[in-house]
């Protein structure tokens, strides 16, 4: 599966969604961990709406963003997209915690909402 990350360097889960000016794009799965690409989503929209579709099409491969921040309408149009929105524990959090806590969900008991993404990428 595929996680974009909202940091300011690709160490920190720091960057509010709406407002995130890079993604960094991760492959995870239940034992590896591959970074894929740094996203620019620097453009600048002043609607709101236009904003948050062109946050949500710089990140439309992936199956989850982590974010420090989501507002309310922001989370329902990027699940609406089909990628599932998950705000990091504190702004401390880094990338690297994320992976792993994410990991230890596959490993374990997945939610509903991840066995889902499982299951979408199982022949792949």
């Amino acid at each position: 599966m595929k996680i974009a990350f909202a940091s300011k360097e690709n160490k920190m889960i720091d960057e509010h969604f709406g407002w995130c000016q890079k993604f960094f794009v991760y492959e995870v799965n239940r034992e590896s961990v591959s970074f894929l690409k740094e996203i620019d989503s620097s453009l600048r929209k002043e609607d709101e709406s236009e904003k948050l579709f062109y946050k949500i099409e710089c990140i439309a491969e992936c199956d989850i963003v982590y974010v420090l921040q989501i507002g309310p309408k922001a989370a329902a149009m990027v699940q609406r997209a089909g990628i599932i929105p998950l705000r990091s524990a504190d702004e401390h959090e880094s990338v690297d915690a994320a992976i792993l806590k994410v990991q230890t969900l596959i490993k374990e008991e997945p939610p509903l909402w991840l066995q889902r993404i499982l299951l979408k990428h199982q022949d792949e």
